[in-house]
């Protein structure tokens, strides 16, 4: 059965959002959230090195569910689905990103922050999206407002939220799992300190709600 973005929180209340900045890192960053036991992986298309990184990660560990993050054309979605991404994420929504996804079948969890994108991308097909930036679009207040006109809506919080907020955010009906930025941070990347890295998936995998 094909992927669908609604199973992503199936495999962990955590998606980590990864920037790499150096090619050599994308293996050993990988090995390390994997053995954490975090398997889906969203990789940001904000660096020279993310398409490859992509397509390294998606060969060499066919267990991890690798995504494509920060899609903002189809043209990107068509580099990310030709790099092997399983699933894609965009910052915010339009039609053409929608359209792309349906026509390349590579599944789309798309970004808004106001009742408007919500209600476009709800209406070309949408009901798992993500928020973003989650904290500063409303964070778990805005959340809990959508509740009751969209209640049928779930959604990825993503930006700002911390180690510390997830499991507010996991807390609400209407959340089935976060991203989190916290688990591939600077330090840890510039440091190469997969050892810490694997003990940070450890723990956002068990992350549950308070």
């Amino acid at each position: 059965m094909a992927l669908v973005t609604k199973d992503l929180p199936k495999f962990g209340p955590v998606v980590p959002v990864i920037v790499i900045d150096h090619l050599e890192d994308a293996l050993p960053l990988a090995a390390a959230l994997l053995e954490g036991g975090i398997r889906v992986l969203e990789i940001t298309l904000r660096t020279r090195v993310a398409l490859e990184a992509i397509e390294r990660i998606a060969k060499e560990f066919p267990e991890a569910i690798v995504g494509a993050g920060t899609i903002r054309t189809q043209a990107d979605l068509i580099r990310a689905k030709d790099a092997g991404s399983q699933f894609c994420v965009s910052p915010g929504y339009t039609a053409e990103i929608g359209r792309a996804s349906k026509t390349y079948e590579l599944p789309l969890l798309p970004g808004v922050s106001t009742c408007s994108e919500l209600m476009q991308a709800n209406n070309d097909g949408f009901d798992f999206l993500k928020l973003f930036p989650a904290e500063v679009a409303g964070g778990i207040p805005l959340l809990k407002a959508w509740a009751g006109p969209f209640p049928e809506i779930l959604f990825c919080p993503t930006g700002g939220v911390r180690r510390d907020t997830a499991a507010q955010y996991l807390a609400l009906d209407n959340v089935a799992c976060v991203g989190g930025t916290w688990l591939s941070n600077a330090e840890v990347m510039k440091n190469k300190d997969w050892k810490q890295l694997t003990a940070l998936a450890l723990e956002a995998a068990k992350i549950s709600a308070v």
